[in-house]
């Protein structure tokens, strides 16, 4: 089931950690060898990624190395949108996976989430995933296409800035290759085409009423590959391992990356989800449980407790 765990996503971006609370990023590096350490001994045959950094910055992953975070990885993730976010043309990719591959040469890099949205043209979607099917699927060894749902306009952008954003934040909500109300858009079928060969990222909200049909669309485009998240701090809520018992056995069929992240407020030195852990062993812990539950060595489905 979890063939692959992604400690943290997006930490080098100020909307997933808080850079003020961590200026050197040893606190981080701190989290990512606990928990890399913690996830090896659960099972040593899950690939532990590095979060995927956005931006892409070979300087923050010397930083990683420099702290020794990188010694308990074995992949290192970068995320990708450069007609949305990136100040970057989309025919860059390749020297963008280069820059990092530049200064990780013992490990591989993989896209864990790249995407086009259709906030200007559901065309410029078509072409931003033809280009980019183009341009990595024989470049790296795996990338994810984020995402296959548009983000419900109700549930709100995970990100600190919100309308500070300016028409970057309501990007957010046009990133799908389905719509808030269930039709297709057209990049879908271009999708389809390379279902087989590059995954998909969909984040699953708690108690997420689009999972059932989510599974239901990714087994007829012919996806394999998934990533998602369990979250941290949706750990705490109300009848929280019921949730993450059917989120992961609804996802039984496909191979999936699992990203670790999300702060609870309660152990954060800040009460916020971007918030460093006020002790990082406790994410470590939270890493190992899921692992332990969800990939436990001696088999790769879950039993229920």
């Amino acid at each position: 089931m979890i063939e692959s765990a992604m400690i943290w996503n997006e930490p080098n971006n100020k909307s997933h950690w808080d850079p003020a609370l961590d200026p050197d990023w040893s606190i981080f590096a701190d989290t990512v060898k606990r928990a890399g350490a913690a996830i090896h001994a659960m099972n040593p045959k899950v690939k532990r990624v590095l979060g995927g950094m956005s931006p892409i910055d070979a300087h923050w992953t010397n930083q990683m190395r420099a702290h020794g975070a990188l010694d308990e990885v074995d992949v290192v993730a970068v995320h990708g949108f450069p007609l949305d976010w990136n100040l970057w043309s989309i025919h860059d990719w390749p020297a963008k996976i280069a820059e990092i591959e530049a200064v990780v040469p013992d490990k591989p890099v993989w896209v864990t989430e790249v995407g086009v949205g259709s906030f200007g043209a559901e065309e410029v979607q078509v072409f931003g995933m033809r280009r980019t099917a183009e341009l990595l699927i024989d470049r790296v060894e795996r990338a994810y296409w984020y995402s296959l749902y548009d983000l419900p306009q109700s549930w709100g952008a995970t990100t600190r800035h919100r309308e500070a954003e300016g028409s970057s934040y309501y990007r957010h909500f046009y990133m799908g290759l389905i719509r808030e109300d269930g039709t297709a858009k057209p990049a879908l079928e271009d999708y389809a085409q390379v279902a087989d060969r590059m995954g998909l990222m969909q984040w699953f909200h708690y108690q997420d009423p689009r999972l059932d049909d989510a599974v239901a669309w990714m087994k007829r485009l012919g996806t394999k590959r998934l990533r998602t998240g369990l979250s941290w701090a949706d750990s705490f809520r109300p009848n929280a391992v019921d949730w993450f018992d059917r989120q992961m056995e609804a996802l039984a069929d496909f191979e999936v990356m699992v990203t670790f992240c999300f702060t609870p407020e309660h152990l954060g030195l800040e009460p916020h989800h971007t918030s460093p852990a006020k002790d990082p062993q406790q994410f470590a812990d939270f890493c190992a449980w899921m692992i332990d539950r969800f990939a436990p060595a001696s088999s790769s489905v879950a039993t229920a407790e």
